[in-house]
């Protein structure tokens, strides 16, 4: 029996985000298609979906930004195909913050806010926590809710954050964020491939 690929799918694409999730992904023995980077996405899902089964270990981190366009944008039609795809298993999601606001949103499991703590509030593009509970305004998590996603963590804007995310650090936010969806999905070395 073929195992499906094991990814994570991060909302953000642009250039702080992509050092943020290639650092991270390095340090935990994961591989980031970096090539999905971009504000916006400019690969297709099946281009994504090529990748991925290309990379050589799993956790594999594709990343997918919408550059503000409201509605359904080529960054989240690229995360529906990977998040549908049959041979593809979603961890999770990390869900980003952004300026957008009543515009689109999504509800997430939970958020961490710009000092790493777990909070059940959503949190805005600096990490600050804000009044709605388990709801954070992103510009490529309008299709979330329609998913069969295990969790969504949210966080503010990757690799920023006012440079407490920032990747010379170590990203620290995305990193909890993204050890958090490893720990829930009970991914851990046991489970771990080589391809």
């Amino acid at each position: 029996m073929k195992m499906k690929r094991q990814v994570i799918l991060i909302t953000d694409g642009d250039e702080y985000a992509r050092k943020a999730i290639e650092l991270i992904a390095k340090d935990l023995g994961g591989r980031c298609i970096t090539q999905s980077y971009g504000n916006p996405s400019h690969l297709s899902g099946p281009q994504l979906v090529k990748l991925i089964k290309k990379a050589p270990v799993d956790p594999v981190f594709v990343m997918f930004d919408d550059s503000g366009y409201l509605g359904e944008g080529k960054g989240e039609e690229s995360l529906i195909y990977v998040a549908t795809h049959p041979d593809i298993q979603v961890l999770g999601v990390i869900a980003v913050a952004s300026k957008t606001h009543q515009a689109e949103w999504t509800r997430v499991d939970v958020c961490i806010d710009r000092d790493g703590n777990l909070t059940p509030f959503g949190v805005d593009k600096y990490g600050i926590p804000e009044m709605e509970l388990k709801k954070i305004n992103g510009d490529t998590v309008y299709c979330l809710d329609q998913l069969n996603i295990p969790i969504i963590v949210g966080i503010g804007d990757i690799g920023k954050m006012g440079k407490l995310d920032h990747y010379s650090k170590g990203a620290p936010i995305t990193r909890k964020a993204v050890e958090l969806v490893l720990e829930r999905s009970g991914f851990n070395d046991k489970t771990r491939s080589k391809y």
